[in-house]
């Protein structure tokens, strides 16, 4: 005889970013038990695949998760995490606060709600960029197949040289527009470095500037009593 089957709840949120309505069920024992390990590895990059995996696993809606905004993919994740876990996060910060010439280095303990996070959006209309008269370039959200295409052992300024290029929608001038999927990566990478310093800075403060998860928390040390002021920003902050 056959052991029951164990019915599993389903829970539906709003994307921010995109506005795609997504059904899914908390992450089974199984799937946390892939969580904990990647956790453990430390390896960045298997973190990342093993997220992907629980992400698609839980996913109960015709969305396909590589083709939306990575900030929806970290929210969708802290909903499945709290879901799944439970939504109190408890973590541990050292006090860098410097005591007679030494850092106080005490451990502070401190909890807060995933749910409850702030999702900075940058002002509407900020994605259209004027290069010259009569060249501009239209930007987009990278998406979570993005994140694929970078190296984690990369240098920074070639990851983040990749990931403005990704951002690029199509550029247009009087006459046409160029879809950046239909333009070869290297013809792309050769109209970013053709552009002057104040050129470039406009795209690049597009990029600086996308969708983030953030939130404030404030904790004193109980050893100094010094009152720290601690920023989270994107996924990995927010699990220490």
């Amino acid at each position: 005889m056959a052991l029951p089957k164990i019915d599993t709840p389903v829970f539906e949120i709003t994307l921010p970013v995109s506005q795609v309505n997504l059904k899914f069920r908390p992450f089974l024992v199984k799937e946390q038990k892939i969580l904990l390990m990647a956790m453990e590895s430390k390896d960045d990059k298997e973190i990342e695949l093993n997220i992907q995996q629980i992400l698609n696993n839980c996913n109960l809606s015709d969305v396909d998760i590589d083709t939306l905004p990575l900030v929806d993919i970290e929210y969708y994740f802290l909903n499945l995490r709290a879901r799944s876990i439970g939504e109190n996060v408890e973590t541990r910060y050292k006090c860098e606060n410097e005591v007679d010439g030494k850092m106080c280095g005490n451990l502070m303990e401190t909890n807060f709600d995933i749910l409850n996070v702030n999702i900075t959006t940058p002002v509407e209309g900020t994605d259209l960029i004027k290069i010259t008269d009569k060249i501009g370039v239209k930007m987009k959200y990278p998406s979570f197949s993005v994140v694929k295409k970078i190296k984690i052992d990369e240098p920074q300024i070639d990851s983040a040289f990749k990931l403005l290029i990704e951002c690029i929608d199509y550029v247009y001038d009087a006459d046409n527009l160029y879809h950046a999927n239909e333009v070869p990566y290297e013809e792309l990478e050769q109209f970013i470095e053709s552009m002057t310093k104040d050129q470039f800075s406009k795209v690049e403060a597009f990029v600086d500037n996308l969708p983030r998860l953030d939130k404030i928390i404030n904790v004193n040390c109980k050893k100094c009593g010094f009152g720290h002021r601690i920023e989270l920003q994107g996924l990995q902050s927010f699990f220490g």
